[in-house]
């Protein structure tokens, strides 16, 4: 069965965005096999905001190789859209009502892995009704001291098991993490 990865960049104090929603401070080292990852996945879960600032983005026209070989990467990928909205899109799959349930269709259909790409409230969802199989948390040499939290409202204590930790030439530590059953 496909399994849910929350793949995010964070702050060192716990922050997925800035207060004005700025992530600029996001590191894309070439070690970090975003690459590979994208290989593994062949879904993405997005909420509406995000979806509508990313799940459609085209890179500068400037933009070199590297960036535009990833946005194809990501745009090849089946898209569902968890939102109130009920739209209709060509590109992408809209879900407005039995979250776990359509989740669980979803997992069951096969083939490789799924993305929760966010943002915070999705994420925040995703969380709260222990629907995520992987934690591959990047932690981010900066700390805003202000900003959007990853961990909010939790509704009880989420215990994680450390699979494995990456390091990379610039200062970021990738901690794996499977929920403990």
């Amino acid at each position: 069965m496909k399994k849910i990865i929350l793949d995010l960049a964070v702050t060192l104090d716990g922050f997925i965005e800035g207060p004005n929603g700025e992530i600029d401070w996001c590191i894309m080292d070439d070690d970090m096999d975003f690459d590979g990852f994208l290989s593994g996945i062949d879904t993405i879960f997005y909420g509406r905001v995000s979806y509508d600032s990313w799940g459609n983005y085209q890179p500068d026209e400037n933009a070199g190789p590297e960036e535009q070989k990833l946005w194809e990467a990501v745009h090849s990928k089946n898209k569902y859209v968890f939102s109130s909205q009920n739209r209709e899109d060509e590109k992408a799959t809209f879900i407005n009502s039995d979250i776990p349930e359509k989740v669980e269709e979803i997992k069951k259909q096969g083939g490789k892995n799924i993305w929760l790409y966010g943002g915070a409230s999705l994420i925040k969802t995703f969380i709260n009704s222990n629907l995520i199989d992987v934690y591959r948390i990047s932690v981010h040499p900066i700390a805003l001291g202000k900003g959007k939290p990853l961990f909010e409202d939790l509704k009880e204590r989420l215990n994680l098991k450390l699979i494995k930790t990456n390091t990379f030439k610039s200062g970021v530590v990738q901690l794996i993490y499977e929920p403990e059953k």
